[in-house]
């Protein structure tokens, strides 16, 4: 497996999966996730969100994946994701995804991020360290 379909399995399971009360979580006290206040929108629809995480240690692969939305909160898109490093250490996160210009736009919106480890083992399974959820502004790129 690619490690952008991994990438994009994780978020998706993420996103799926926020909710359910199968999935698990292994927060630890070192475990955080941050989103930026804004995030931005270039003229082809490139659409960039970004934060920070920390995780104490995994035994699988970790990933951040987000997700945005405006106006309909129902309706949320996907925003890339990246490979995370758990080694206490405080690191940057970017996720960029390409959507039809127009699908976001300069002004408020709300991110959904996730901090989430698949689980080794014949079916991996999402474990969260750590969920934010935060409005921020989208600037025009």
């Amino acid at each position: 497996m690619s490690l952008r379909h991994a990438v994009v399995t994780a978020a998706g399971a993420a996103l799926l999966l926020l909710a359910a009360p199968s999935a698990s979580a292994r927060s630890t006290p070192g475990d955080e996730l941050t989103v930026d206040a804004t995030g931005s929108v270039a003229a082809d629809g490139t659409i960039t969100l970004s934060g920070t995480y920390r995780c104490a240690s995994s035994t699988g692969p970790v990933f951040v994946s987000s997700a945005v939305s405006q106006g309909d909160s129902e309706v949320q898109h996907g925003i890339g994701g990246t490979a995370a490093v758990c080694d206490g250490v405080l690191h940057r996160w970017t996720n960029s995804e390409k959507r039809e210009p127009g699908t976001l736009v300069p002004g408020p919106a709300h991110v959904a991020a996730t901090l989430m480890e698949l689980s080794s083992g014949p079916l991996p399974l999402p474990i969260f360290h750590a969920i934010r959820e935060q409005d921020i502004t989208v600037v025009a790129d």
